[in-house]
């Protein structure tokens, strides 16, 4: 049961581990409903060392109601009592043996439909198609990402580092973030579980010296509306019963 207290380490250490938010059964239907979809297209990025589907409800709508399970909705409650929306999806597959890594960052922007002139929202980025923005700090502080792990995570197959409490410190600049990371931790999470996060936490994950591959669908959620002039790129609101895709329905 997803309480209070399961999440409560989120808004002091920026990051909170939930063993198991989905049931074994739960993740292998997930599995298979990634692995039969036509990995084709701009959203799909596949080499030896990661694959990787963006737009994932987008892409593969049937996700939408595997993902809806009570556990989900609980913490999603517990996060933000008023309601909220999804904001981006993505799935990760990390190979065994994978050479790919990720060096310390904080997650800054966020993906829009169009591009605007609104005060506080900058620099913009567009690639493939897709644009991307650094919204004001107040954004990212109201934000709070769910990594579903698909399979058993340790530092052997590339489980996250983060600087606890390193959510608290604004916007570090590029070139101090090696000066802040003396007290990383590895977040080790299994197969079920979930990862919930700040985007401002500091964190990066090595290579892999694993056989074991890691797969994450990572979530991101907020509650809070962008400016007129912008909107959220794959914004679906959460009702009661999930994932809503048509505005005028209601939750």
């Amino acid at each position: 049961m997803v309480t209070s207290a399961s999440v409560r380490p989120l808004q002091e250490s920026g990051f909170a581990i939930i063993p198991q938010l989905f049931t074994q059964s739960e993740i292998a239907a997930l599995l298979h409903c990634i692995e039969s979809a036509p990995a084709a297209g701009a959203n799909f990025r596949r080499s030896q060392d990661v694959f990787a589907i963006r737009n994932l409800l987008g892409e593969i709508p049937a996700l939408g109601a595997l993902l809806n399970t009570a556990a989900l909705r609980d913490v999603l409650g517990e996060l933000f009592p008023a309601g909220c929306h999804l904001t981006k999806a993505i799935y990760f597959d990390k190979p065994a043996g994978s050479n790919w890594l990720v060096a310390w960052h904080q997650d800054l922007m966020i993906n829009v439909a169009h591009r605007a002139v609104v005060p506080g929202f900058g620099p913009w980025t567009a690639k493939a198609g897709w644009v991307a923005v650094q919204p004001p700090v107040a954004v990212l502080e109201n934000t709070v990402t769910v990594r579903l792990h698909l399979d058993d995570c340790d530092a052997t197959n590339g489980a996250l580092k983060v600087v606890p409490g390193s959510h608290r410190r604004g916007v570090v600049p590029a070139e101090t973030i090696t000066g802040h990371t003396a007290t990383a931790a590895v977040c080790a999470v299994p197969a079920g579980g979930a990862m919930l996060m700040k985007p401002l936490l500091l964190h990066a994950s090595n290579r892999s010296t694993s056989d074991r591959p890691l797969r994450v669908i990572h979530l991101e959620f907020a509650a809070q509306e962008l400016p007129a002039g912008l909107a959220w790129r794959e914004r679906r609101d959460v009702g009661r019963y999930g994932f809503i895709t048509d505005p005028k329905r209601t939750p």
